[in-house]
């Protein structure tokens, strides 16, 4: 993920924690099934941790760090205009999948939703909530992206401000930094808990739990393929991303690679081919054998994840 944004003024979350607390909420996560009748089947966590964050200042929050963020690359000429084609073929793509996310989420609809691309070396890219999503044009030339696979990046980014992760990973944080400041009232030492409250929750640095990368994949996967792109280029992926990137850059670091995580994929697959079929009306056994450009990847540059600093766009 990007690094943290200092300028950003937070509001004081720990009084809503103690409040909720205080209030009896409950911490214990709950499994509800998918609200979809077709597609991925998954028991989805319905912590109720998350309602410590009311979903209003989270995605305040998070307009404020985007717009930072987007004010930071204007500065350095590296967000791209409005007619750069790359830009062009994401907001196409964003515009195919936009519509299947409000089966997941109903605030979706009325989500502000922007895509942009920063020219930088980062293989990375994220969907803040909200739906603000941003690129990073290393993610899409070092791994030389279809737009099938674009569509699965993308559907994982935006599962994450569906299913609210960000929300829940920094209720975590109040409750986490308001232990702090409690046990230091209680054995007398002074306020110093204080030093920790505040401090954890910056949206742009949240690293999310591995059973939130599993909810990300499997439902980006499923609004893909709705919205007509081939599933199986999740599974390119992640070939894709453990090929060309090493262990230290940023994206494997908050979005780790692996059999495990393409065997899930696989797993799923025969749950959305019928959803991509659908989409392009095809039967699924006429489905075409799935190609990608996994050969072309040998001239590549590869990241080494120490330069995250941001680049000129050509204009």
């Amino acid at each position: 993920m990007p690094r943290r944004l200092p300028g950003v003024q937070r509001p004081p979350l720990h009084r809503l924690a103690m409040c909720a607390l205080m209030s009896g909420l409950a911490l214990s996560a709950h499994a509800q099934e998918g609200n979809a009748q077709d597609g991925v089947r998954l028991e989805r966590g319905g912590s109720q941790v998350r309602k410590i964050v009311p979903v209003e200042v989270i995605e305040q929050q998070a307009a404020q760090e985007y717009e930072q963020l987007k004010q930071e690359a204007i500065a350095k000429h590296a967000l791209a205009s409005d007619s750069n084609p790359q830009l062009i073929r994401l907001r196409a793509i964003g515009k195919r999948l936009l519509p299947e996310t409000v089966r997941w989420n109903e605030r979706a609809k009325q989500w502000q939703w922007e895509v942009n691309l920063i020219g930088s070396k980062q293989v990375n890219a994220f969907c803040m909530p909200g739906g603000k999503i941003a690129f990073y044009t290393g993610l899409l030339d070092q791994l030389k992206l279809t737009d099938d696979e674009v569509a699965m990046a993308m559907g994982h980014e935006i599962a994450h401000a569906l299913q609210e992760h960000a929300r829940e990973r920094a209720a975590k944080s109040e409750i986490t930094n308001l232990g702090a400041n409690v046990v230091s009232q209680l054995f007398g030492f002074g306020n110093l808990g204080n030093m920790a409250l505040g401090t954890g929750a910056h949206l742009l640095t949240l690293r999310f739990s591995r059973a939130d990368e599993t909810e990300a994949d499997l439902i980006g996967m499923d609004i893909a393929a709705r919205a007509g792109y081939d599933p199986r280029a999740a599974v390119t992926l992640w070939q894709k991303m453990a090929k060309v990137t090493q262990s230290g850059t940023e994206f494997l670091s908050t979005h780790p690679s692996g059999r495990s995580r393409i065997a899930d994929l696989e797993r799923h697959m025969p749950e959305v081919l019928p959803l991509y079929a659908r989409a392009i009306n095809t039967p699924v056994d006429r489905l075409p054998p799935y190609h990608t450009n996994m050969a072309n990847l040998g001239d590549a540059p590869v990241d080494s994840g120490d330069d995250d600093r941001q680049r000129p766009l050509k204009r």
